[in-house]
């Protein structure tokens, strides 16, 4: 399942922002671990530009999104901890988006290729 989440970058917090995701690309071995606990498959992040400030973008596909959020929130990973910390640094407020279009494969569908 995809999951795209946006939150506002807090002003005078992109350099910070970007300067922590190029470290969490430089570390992908470190995140991989953290992805086996949480049931994720992948992350992808994107900063956009708006009239009202810059915006992150941040999509995950994850088996179980429940067990993912409690496995982050328990982690004993040291880079899942310096993640909440720059997230809280760096972030505003999530925005509420509508999704409009949202069809997956089922389990059954993907078969054995």
């Amino acid at each position: 399942m995809l999951r795209v989440i946006f939150r506002r970058v807090k002003a005078g917090k992109e350099a910070r922002l970007r300067e922590w995701l190029a470290e969490l690309q430089v570390r992908a071995d470190e995140v991989r671990e953290t992805f086996l606990d949480e049931t994720v498959r992948c992350e992808q992040a994107f900063l956009l530009q708006t009239t009202e400030g810059l915006v992150l973008v941040y999509a995950m596909e994850a088996g179980n999104y429940a067990l993912g959020r409690e496995a982050f929130a328990r982690s004993k990973h040291a880079i899942d901890e310096q993640h909440k910390q720059v997230m809280k640094e760096c972030l505003g407020d999530r925005l509420e988006v509508e999704p409009i279009f949202d069809v997956a494969l089922n389990d059954q569908d993907q078969g054995d290729s």
